[in-house]
């Protein structure tokens, strides 16, 4: 007897010690994803892109070591010398420095005499963000009355490392402040929050600690979007896992005097709807690997690492330190054993109310919330996700942005950022004057040296200055336009590659794989489903009233982003995520709630095992959902219309899931339906 309860508590503290070394070994590297992780969008791109395969060729004619930045003077009332002066002499010593390369181009005036422009190279390896950082500090401050910005490929780059800063900083303070306060709500205890808390750090250094030793290896690549959806869905996943073993070891406290039984008993009771939650998000965002896009497909495995350290932090720490602190841990409003409270059900009065509500008239219920839904989901088709200009992705002013804007107004607009077309070198005369007579070209030129084309294994480059914006979806259709014209010239041979048609590329890639994705995470959470709940019928109601709920949710982001929000547009990738996340979250609630009802069903029949388990599990799933809605929405706080644009759909989808499909929708057409919902299968009446 002696030696069982020295086991009991001497188990969890040695859980609680090991997580402890995990946590002080894995811990840092949270804080060094960043030196891991890269944004350079055409990275992401497959090596079979059209732009790839430009960019490989391109090492023979021109130094690919360097990106690009614009330096953009502008005066209304016209460029002086002085000005000339200035741009040469602040810039002239960072020629070669260390992050710079060389030679730098002279101040180049526009024809209107209003503003001038230098093209200065800077290595694309190490830091070119800090780089471009130093070119601006060279140039401030300006000479009164001139503006000067730092634009073009560097400075945007600069500018996204600048917005993706606040990941490893503000972002987890603001979710992490978030999850504390709805806790401290939840369960009015100052302790319990803090051990959940405590619990979601851990699984995030053990998923950071991992995802690190990967990318730092090469075998998986990290972007700045994958690193702040990390974050979130851990805090988010590891709080509500504990949200259901804390709340069921609360019900059980009160129907059992020892808390190492009613811990048992709990963690039994949880262990397969939090196992069954968790491997449906894996399984749902893993269907990211089909994507062509590296940075969607490198979100896969990044999430999945994510859930797994989740589910380990919440079915091993944290049952660890609720058995050493047992009925403290709710402190000071501890649930007492009363198992004649237990037995009737009172605990759970409000949900009680709302259960037998729905009981009433579950067939009108069904039917309103259906009407409401399909409402909001009429709106989806005006979802507008085509794409967006490189110069949109920013919330708010930037430099990049404003100097994009500036040059457009004075030179073409494409300066700095050329089209290129390797072609072969009998037919280069030929693709050049095709290229030319393209609307929306500005120049065009071979390359050369000494005065003679660059010939490299029978090719040449051909460089095109678009008139428009290069980061723009215009300079994306011109872009289009040269491929369609030299594609067929024969014996060319010829590709369109550069900065915008990186971003072309880039852009049909992400819709090939949205259409793509989908219909696959459908498939794979179905077949999840029917091996949890042994069933056809209720696999197939719990998706479609997921998608549904989906479906509305983009009808009403439509709404708000075309409207209120102004926003431009969205990326082909901001619905796919949308959706990849949705069902594979949104479905968690409808597990937590159908796998109670079939483990009250099996003992009470359908119709009271639904009521059971509506009651028993309608708390603790709308405080996993409002916790879960209010981590995603932390993401608004990364100034990216990509971020706030998932943030909104992923928070209020979750909470149309929680509020409004678990709790009427799904519990309604189940009472409705009564046992044949579990057909092929049956459970008593």
């Amino acid at each position: 007897m002696a030696k069982t309860a020295r086991l009991r508590w001497l188990i969890p503290a040695l859980l609680i010690l090991g997580w402890l070394v995990i946590g002080g070994i894995t811990g840092p590297f949270a804080g060094k994803l960043a030196s891991v992780s890269t944004n350079d969008i055409s990275a992401f791109l497959p090596s079979s892109a059209e732009s790839t395969e430009v960019n490989d060729a391109l090492g023979g004619f021109q130094d690919t070591s360097t990106v690009p930045a614009v330096v953009i003077a502008e005066r209304p009332s016209g460029v002086t010398a002085q000005d000339l002066e200035f741009l040469t002499t602040a810039t002239q010593p960072l020629s070669g420095a260390p992050g710079f390369g060389t030679p730098f181009s002279p101040p180049i005036p526009s024809t209107d005499g209003q503003a001038a422009q230098m093209f200065v190279p800077i290595e694309s390896q190490g830091e070119p963000a800090d780089t471009v950082e130093q070119l601006r500090d060279a140039l401030s401050p300006a000479p009164a009355g001139l503006t000067v910005l730092v634009t073009g490929p560097a400075g945007q780059i600069a500018d996204l490392g600048e917005a993706f800063a606040g990941i490893d900083g503000i972002l987890l303070l603001v979710a992490g402040l978030v999850v504390i306060v709805i806790l401290i709500v939840v369960y009015r205890s100052p302790i319990l929050p803090f051990v959940v808390i405590i619990s979601a750090v851990f699984a995030l250094g053990l998923a950071s600690g991992a995802i690190y030793l990967l990318a730092d290896q090469n075998i998986l690549e990290l972007n700045g979007q994958s690193q702040g959806i990390l974050f979130i869905l851990v805090f988010g996943a590891a709080t509500d896992y504990a949200l259901l073993l804390v709340s069921r070891f609360r019900e059980e406290l009160v129907g059992n005097a020892d808390k190492y039984t009613a811990l048992r008993t709990a963690w039994r009771a949880t262990i397969e709807p939090v196992a069954a939650s968790a491997g449906t998000v894996i399984a749902g965002v893993l269907c990211l690997l089909f994507s062509d896009l590296n940075s969607n497909r490198s979100l896969g495995p990044v999430a999945a690492i994510g859930i797994v350290a989740s589910f380990l932090a919440a079915m091993t720490f944290l049952p660890a330190a609720l058995a050493l602190l047992g009925r403290a841990a709710f402190w000071p409003f501890r649930p007492r054993f009363d198992p004649d409270t237990r037995q009737s059900g009172s605990t759970h009065r409000l949900w009680r109310q709302i259960a037998d509500r729905v009981a009433i008239r579950p067939r009108p219920i069904w039917i309103g919330t259906l009407v409401v839904l399909l409402i909001g989901a009429a709106f989806a088709p005006t979802f507008r996700a085509d794409g967006v200009a490189q110069t949109d992705f920013f919330l708010g002013t930037v430099d990049s942005v404003t100097g994009a804007e500036v040059q457009a107004r004075h030179f073409d607009a494409g300066s700095g950022s050329p089209t290129w077309v390797i072609t072969n070198q009998d037919q280069a005369d030929q693709v050049l004057q095709t290229v030319r007579r393209v609307d929306g070209v500005g120049r065009a030129e071979i390359v050369t040296r000494d005065d003679a084309p660059v010939v490299v294994d029978g090719k040449v480059a051909i460089e095109a200055t678009l008139t428009e914006n290069a980061d723009s979806l215009a300079a994306q259709d011109i872009v289009a336009d040269i491929r369609e014209v030299v594609h067929p010239i024969a014996g060319a041979d010829a590709l369109v590659g550069g900065t915008t048609a990186i971003d072309l590329d880039t852009r049909e890639t992400a819709i090939r794989d949205r259409n793509l994705i989908i219909p696959i995470v459908l498939l794979v959470v179905f077949a999840v489903l029917i091996a949890l709940l042994r069933s056809l019928l209720a696999p197939a109601l719990l998706l479609a009233t997921t998608v549904l709920s989906f479906a509305a949710t983009l009808g009403v982001a439509a709404l708000l982003f075309n409207g209120p929000f102004g926003f431009p547009g969205a990326d082909p990738v901001v619905p796919l995520f949308g959706f990849v996340f949705l069902v594979a979250l949104g479905i968690d609630y409808n597990i937590f709630l159908m796998t109670r009802v079939r483990e009250e069903a099996l003992a009470h029949g359908t119709r009271s095992g639904m009521l059971r388990g509506l009651t028993a599990t309608g708390g603790v799933i709308t405080s996993a959902g409002v916790v879960l809605a209010a981590t995603f929405a932390s993401l608004a706080v990364i100034p990216l219309l990509f971020l706030a644009q998932v943030a909104f759909i992923v928070a209020f989808g979750v909470l149309v899931d929680t509020l409004i499909v678990r709790t009427l929708l799904v519990p309604a057409i189940t009472l409705d339906i009564g046992r044949r919902v579990w057909w092929p299968n049956s459970v008593p009446r």
